[in-house]
């Protein structure tokens, strides 16, 4: 059944008392904290407290530069008493997600991501749209709220960042969510949050990468080896794109007790999310969208399968369980 916007947001809102005490948890990035921003703002004065917990270590710089300018408080989940709270929200992810959101259970849950099955007292999960800020904008807009400059800042970003200027996937209600929030919006503050997205010492993966990457046809895969931050994978995989003889960037690297290999395609090719999920589902957390996806392998899994401290044979077996099951044409 489909529910108008003010349905949505009555029933949103049903889920909270005044004497609540609310903690919204992410997975940090342009989007989750967005979105976040836009809860609190929902249940100001609707409720006793809204804090915002986040389950990574924030490294890259232009997240940083975001939490920064647009004045977010954010509390690591290590630092939280989940008994101060007894409202949790979910923003931008599902708890399958990862498994920091594991021993949460959400009261709601608002996402763009396709489904998997999460359950709550109230879920509203959008996979055709680009962004979970979209969807927030849609509440605010429903609960006749104004953003300040700072929310409507950090809501226009997210949804030019998630659908990368609105050439991955994208709807309708993304774009008037866009032009709706460019009236609030300060661009300059967007421009100085994009324009610090590297630091300097990320630039020694870009040399791993550019020494080390393997093409087959249309396609760069390169494994970077242990990364400082999952982040990196993702700069390396949107920086191949920019090739204009480049339909797919495979990028993977290991993190702490992880590897992780992220997707990115032209969305002209096969649903990337698919592949990702036939490749790497069996043996740990993979999917996404049709131009980017991405998976997380235990290290401890992969004993038995290959052998992890070799790159070489560690790259060969990636290339092996998506060129020959889903990306060849």
């Amino acid at each position: 059944m489909s529910f108008s916007a003010q349905e949505k947001l009555r029933r949103f809102y049903d889920q909270f008392s005044s004497d609540d005490h609310v903690l919204v948890v992410i997975n940090v990035d342009p989007d989750s904290i967005a979105s976040a921003m836009a809860v609190k703002r929902l249940l100001w004065r609707k409720v006793a407290s809204v804090d915002i917990s986040n389950i990574n270590i924030i490294e890259r710089p232009d997240n940083l530069a975001m939490i920064r300018l647009l004045g977010v408080n954010l509390t690591h989940i290590s630092k939280i008493d989940s008994a101060g709270f007894n409202r949790f929200v979910m923003v931008d992810s599902q708890p399958e997600h990862n498994d920091a959101f594991s021993g949460i259970n959400p009261d709601v849950i608002i996402d763009h991501h396709p489904e998997t099955g999460a359950q709550a007292s109230f879920m509203d999960i959008r996979p055709q749209y680009g962004a979970a800020a979209s969807i927030l904008t849609e509440y605010l807009r429903a609960a006749k709220i104004k953003p300040s400059s700072k929310l409507a800042t950090g809501l226009f970003f997210a949804i030019k960042t998630d659908t990368n200027n609105f050439v991955r996937q994208t709807s309708f209600e993304d774009v008037r969510a866009f032009q709706f929030l460019f009236r609030y919006a300060n661009v300059h503050l967007t421009r100085k949050i994009e324009q610090t997205e590297m630091r300097f010492d990320f630039l020694k993966y870009f040399k791993i990468a550019l020494e080390n990457m393997r093409r087959r046809k249309d396609r760069v895969y390169v494994h970077l080896g242990p990364v400082v931050s999952p982040d990196l994978c993702v700069l390396i995989a949107d920086f191949f794109m920019r090739v204009n003889s480049v339909k797919w960037s495979i990028i993977s690297g290991s993190c702490g007790e992880k590897l992780i290999i992220v997707f990115r395609n032209d969305g002209v090719c096969r649903n990337a999310g698919d592949v990702a999920k036939k490749s790497f589902g069996a043996i740990g957390l993979a999917g996404g969208h049709k131009s980017m996806a991405r998976a997380e392998i235990s290290i401890a899994d992969l004993n038995g399968i290959v052998n992890f401290e070799d790159d070489e044979k560690l790259l060969k077996w990636i290339i092996g369980k998506i060129e020959k099951k889903v990306v060849s044409q």
